[in-house]
């Protein structure tokens, strides 16, 4: 059993908190929202009213926050208050620039630090099934192992500081741009006379198989449980892809690297998101991708 501090506890953190208290760990807790807090303590979190009175005496601290600065400040508030060593494990999608200087703020004042950001959503944070995507010291990841195990089914070491941050962008560009192309496909596949049925079930076994077909497929019926048949509620939010997808384009930016998918890819989900709000399932850019089709149908009529 051991004291944890769990920082920021919105629908992810809620749940990944949760499994910690289900297995037997003391977790006092903090965010910034009243309503958020109320549900951490209707689940047995210790919520508290500020970061400090979260951290004390605590031998974990695990970070969810919605960006770098919160990480950076957060760090730069505890890494002095908290007891040595203490670990420090963000599990926050955020540049890589500043995981590593994160992680530095820690290690520098005697502490272990892991970034750890999450592949999976909401339902797997509360089913503890995330997969965690791991960078830091190999000894400082031996020491987060235990808790990223009651939180989830995989772990990936993927190097040092800043690596996780490195594949979680990286992995979350490819899912961008398989989703845009497969709404895509189903856009031309209805104007050449498919059915959506008729396109999956092609696909789905031949060289088009991926992710954002088969278990997130964005037209409703052929994959009973994606957001699509929930008009498009839940999941992973448009607002969270391009937030990834800024990311990448950051990291490629200032390390030179050509990425023009991934650059069109955030700029459609710019659009999207600015038009249609943050909220809907990232796959619901297949609705603006068939609004653009019939529009130039109308146009061209």
């Amino acid at each position: 059993m051991s004291k944890i501090a769990f920082l920021g506890l919105g629908n992810m953190g809620l749940g990944m908190a949760t499994n910690l208290v289900q297995h037997g760990h003391i977790v006092t807790g903090f965010d910034p929202s009243p309503a958020a807090s109320e549900k951490a303590a209707a689940r047995g979190i210790l919520a508290t009213e500020s970061v400090i009175d979260a951290a004390r005496n605590a031998e974990v601290i695990i970070t969810m926050l919605p960006s770098g600065k919160h990480v950076i400040d957060v760090y730069t508030e505890l890494v002095t208050a908290a007891e040595k060593p203490a670990l420090f494990l963000d599990c926050s999608t955020i540049d890589v620039a500043d995981a590593r200087k994160a992680a530095n703020l820690a290690t520098g004042a005697g502490h272990h630090a892991v970034d750890a950001p999450v592949s999976g959503g909401t339902g797997a944070a509360d089913g503890g099934t995330l997969t965690f995507m791991v960078g830091g010291a190999s000894e400082a990841i031996d020491q987060a192992a235990p808790f990223l195990d009651v939180m989830g089914a995989r772990i990936v070491r993927c190097g040092q500081s800043g690596s996780g941050q490195a594949a979680k962008i990286c992995n979350n560009m490819i899912l961008g741009i398989s989703m845009i192309a497969v709404s895509e496909a189903f856009a031309l596949g209805a104007e050449l006379g498919l059915t959506d049925q008729a396109l999956f079930d092609v696909s789905s076994t031949a060289s088009g198989q991926c992710w954002s077909l088969t278990t997130n497929c964005p037209v409703p019926g052929p994959v009973p449980t994606s957001p699509a048949n929930r008009d498009y509620s839940g999941g992973f939010a448009s607002a969270l892809m391009l937030k990834d997808l800024r990311l990448a384009q950051a990291a490629a930016a200032s390390n030179g690297v050509d990425t023009a998918l991934g650059k069109r890819a955030m700029e459609l989900y710019e659009q999207f998101v600015a038009q249609d709000g943050p909220g809907r399932d990232f796959s619901a850019i297949v609705t603006a991708i068939r609004a653009r089709t019939l529009t130039t149908e109308t146009t061209t009529a």
